[in-house]
């Protein structure tokens, strides 16, 4: 069909020595999911669908979305979820 499709795999990795982006770190507001936000999320879900537990197509979800003031900067919003599980979701609270 002429499309291109790209796959990638998420490997957790213990290097401090990869600096955070400190605007991002510092604004209240961001829909983007910090790296030691998303590595604390990976460690404390298994690298695992929290609904299923799967491990492949893994999104990382906001328990309250973001659409409704959930947080990008904790990992208490935050959630492994298969893709399904993750569409199924979308923006609602669960």
């Amino acid at each position: 069909d002429g499309r291109k499709v790209f796959k990638f795999k998420l490997v957790a990795i213990d290097d401090h020595s990869i600096s955070i982006n400190s605007r991002i770190e510092n604004s209240e507001r961001t829909r983007v999911i910090p790296t030691h936000v998303k590595l604390e999320v990976w460690k404390r879900d298994k690298g695992r669908c929290v609904t299923c537990g799967a491990t492949d197509e893994l999104h990382f979800d906001h328990i309250i979305p973001y659409s409704k003031g959930g947080t990008s900067l904790k990992a208490e919003n935050i959630q492994l979820l298969c893709a399904r599980h993750n569409l199924e979701k979308r923006d609602k609270l669960i």
